[in-house]
C-alpha cells in the first residue's frame, strides 16, 4: 500500500531502541559454531564459515605429539632435524554487514516492511558478532548513497551502525520514486570487494533486486577471500497471492488497485511474484554464496535460528 511517513513504529519505520534492543535475543547465536547437518552452512550447498584467521607464531623443534601437518619440510631437510610451525587464532577479524535501503525494498504486506526486515537483520548481524569478540562495520545504501562504517570492536560502532541503517531506512518514502540506476547492487558490491580485502565475515542483506550474472561474478569475487553469507529478504506475496479482496501496487508517485479474484490478474501477478523470486534465489545459489531465504512475515531471529539449524536448546 501507499504510505506518507509516519511516526516510526517498528513495522513500516524501524527504529534505533528497537534494533540496539536485539542484542538481548542473540546470545548463544553464532555464525562460526559447528552446524548440524540441516545448517546452510554445512554439507555440499557450501562450505563451513572459515571463522577466525591464524597467524603464524613460530618455527620451533618438533615435540613428540605434534600434529605432523605442521612440519615446516624445507627447515627440516635445511638443520636435518623436525621443525614445526605453530600458529596462533587471531583474536578477531572484521566483519561487515551490507545493508540494502533501496526504494524496492519500501513495501510489506505482512508485518514488516522488507526495508525494516532487513535493519533487523543488519542489527542481529551485527550483535552476533560483536559478542563473538570481532570489529564490526558496514555499507548501508540507498538508491543514491552508500554510507561506509569502518569496522571496530565497539558497541559504539555498533550503534553508529544501527544509526546510520535507521537513518537510511526513516529516508524512504512513498512518494520517491524509484532509482535509474539498475547498477547500484553491483555498484555497492565493487565498494564492498575494496574494502574487505581479506578474511572478513561480510553479511549481505537485500532483496537482490536487480541482481544479474555481474552480481554473481561479484559475490564469487568477494567469497573468495571472505566468508559471505547472503540474506534474501522477502515479502509473503511472492508465495501466496490472495484469492479475493484488491491488491495495491505502487511505485513512487504510482498506485494501481488490482482485483486478484480475476483470473487475468491473479494468475500474472503470481506467476510475476513468484517467478522473479525463484530467478533471484537461482542466481545467488550459482554464485556459491550460503543464502537464507527471510520471510517479511515472521519473527527475523526465530528465521535465523532455523536457517542455522540452531532450533533447539537456544535462549529466546
Amino acid at each position: 500500500m501507499q504510505l506518507t511517513q509516519s511516526a516510526p513504529d517498528g513495522f513500516v519505520y524501524a527504529t534505533l531502541a528497537q534494533l540496539m534492543a536485539l542484542e538481548q535475543r542473540v546470545r548463544g547465536l553464532s555464525f562460526l559454531s559447528r552446524q548440524p547437518l540441516s545448517s546452510i552452512l554445512s554439507g555440499s550447498h557450501a562450505s563451513r564459515l572459515r571463522g577466525r584467521g591464524l597467524s603464524f607464531d613460530e618455527l620451533r623443534h618438533y615435540i613428540p605429539g605434534d600434529d605432523l601437518r605442521h612440519l615446516d619440510w624445507r627447515a627440516s631437510m635445511r638443520f636435518g632435524k623436525p621443525f614445526v610451525r605453530t600458529y596462533t587464532e587471531e583474536r578477531d577479524r572484521p566483519t561487515l554487514v551490507v545493508v540494502d535501503q533501496r526504494m524496492n525494498m519500501y513495501f510489506g504486506s505482512r508485518r514488516n516492511f522488507k526495508s525494516v526486515t532487513a535493519a533487523e537483520l543488519a542489527a542481529l548481524s551485527a550483535w552476533v558478532a560483536f559478542h563473538a569478540g570481532d570489529r564490526v562495520g558496514g555499507l548501508v545504501f540507498n538508491d543514491q548513497r552508500l554510507e561506509h562504517i569502518r569496522p571496530l570492536r565497539s558497541r559504539n560502532r555498533v550503534q553508529a551502525l544501527c544509526a546510520a541503517v535507521v537513518r537510511a531506512n526513516q529516508g524512504l518514502n512513498a512518494t520517491m520514486p524509484d532509482s535509474e540506476d539498475n547498477d547500484q547492487l553491483d555498484n555497492v558490491l565493487r565498494s564492498c570487494i575494496g574494502v574487505a580485502g581479506h578474511d572478513h565475515l561480510i553479511c549481505i542483506i537485500s532483496d537482490f533486486a536487480g541482481v544479474t550474472s555481474q552480481t554473481v561474478q561479484l559475490l564469487r569475487q568477494l567469497s573468495a577471500h571472505n566468508d559471505v553469507i547472503a540474506m534474501q529478504v522477502y515479502d509473503p506475496l511472492a508465495l501466496n497471492v490472495p484469492e479475493k479482496g484488491r491488491v495495491t501496487v505502487t511505485q513512487g508517485e504510482l498506485q494501481v488497485e488490482l482485483e486478484v479474484e480475476r483470473r487475468q490478474v491473479h494468475r500474472p501477478l503470481g506467476e510475476f511474484l513468484s517467478g522473479r523470486l525463484r530467478d533471484v534465489a537461482e542466481l545467488l545459489r550459482r554464485s556459491q554464496v550460503p543464502v537464507m531465504m527471510i520471510s517479511t512475515g515472521e519473527d527475523s531471529l526465530d528465521q535465523v535460528r532455523r536457517e542455522l539449524g540452531r532450533l533447539s536448546g537456544m535462549p529466546r
